[in-house]
């Protein structure tokens, strides 16, 4: 790739500060949410796995939302913790295109993926009687099959757009890791067609699995209202809790960073935010779905009990 006259190796990760104290006191903070979302996604992968009772269409998807966060922060927090604490503050044009391919795919597959789960409630609250049946192994073993390839072919479209531009500024990343908002700030042939190709990836990743969603729970609250008794609607509906939290808290970051033209990106802003979904999500998800969760809570302590008269 040419900068100018001259071919870009490598990029300098600015990060969040420049203070040593500040750095190190960012490293402990990320090695303590990295280190917590690697054993809270292990933990729910493996309950998952381990536990007969909870082999259902839910936590099928559940434990793949837990595969997908494991490696999407691993794609990341390591990196960042190597930032924060080394005066080397570079990655390589091949490793930035890697964690940039990497991150868009995972990220990407998880949109596709809450899609999928949100269509799983609907068929749980709408028809429970034949949800086993509805949602067979096969159909499940699909719709991720599908969330993983519709999200690294539109990666592998994005990557190949954004690092054939022309970067004819410096190599320095406004950012702590290779996002596509510092990318763009640094090239000087933003044209129509990558506008449109932005605008593609916008639509297909972001718009058309929250149009989904949407319309998955518009369905589930029709069900939900044909439902007699107070307690049987507050039921159904909890059961969506989980997953409506998830959805929110993904979705309103990203569409916050991505949902403008790039003229308009703030990267001190987008910064802040982009720590939310990249570090701090793939921590939560464990959270959101097990502590308010009766049979994951039972699984553990199955598994803890297992654990101390073994």
């Amino acid at each position: 790739m040419e900068k100018g006259n001259h071919t870009v190796t490598e990029y300098i990760l600015v990060g969040f500060t420049t203070d040593p104290v500040m750095q190190l006191i960012l490293f402990v903070i990320f090695l303590i949410i990295y280190v917590i979302s690697l054993l809270g996604n292990i933990t729910v992968i493996s309950l998952i796995c381990g536990d007969s009772r909870i082999h259902t269409p839910m936590y099928f998807f559940i434990g793949n939302l837990s595969f997908l966060d494991l490696w999407y922060s691993s794609v990341y927090t390591p990196k960042i913790l190597v930032t924060c604490i080394s005066e080397d503050k570079s990655i390589s044009f091949a490793g930035c295109l890697a964690q940039f391919f990497f991150s868009a795919g995972l990220a990407y597959s998880e949109c596709y993926l809450l899609a999928a789960m949100a269509y799983d409630r609907y068929v749980a609250i709408s028809n429970p009687l034949l949800y086993s049946q509805a949602m067979s192994p096969r159909l499940c073993t699909s719709l991720v099959a599908a969330s993983y390839f519709g999200g690294f072919v539109n990666s592998t479209i994005i990557t190949s757009e954004t690092f054939t531009l022309n970067f004819c500024g410096n190599n320095i990343i406004d950012d702590f890791f290779c996002d596509l908002p510092p990318l763009v700030k640094l090239a000087c042939n933003v044209n129509d067609s990558y506008q449109a190709v932005l605008s593609f990836i916008l639509a297909t990743n972001v718009i058309t699995p929250t149009v989904l969603i949407l319309a998955s729970y518009l369905f589930i609250i029709a069900a939900i209202l044909k439902i007699h008794s107070a307690q049987g609607r507050f039921k159904a509906f909890s059961t969506c809790g989980s997953h409506l939290t998830a959805v929110t808290l993904y979705y309103g970051s990203i569409l916050f960073i991505y949902s403008r033209p790039s003229t308009s990106y703030a990267l001190e802003r987008d910064k802040v935010v982009s720590v939310f979904y990249t570090v701090v999500f793939p921590m939560l998800n464990p959270l959101i779905y097990s502590l308010r969760n009766k049979d994951v809570k039972d699984a553990l302590k199955k598994m803890l009990d297992r654990a101390k008269f073994s």
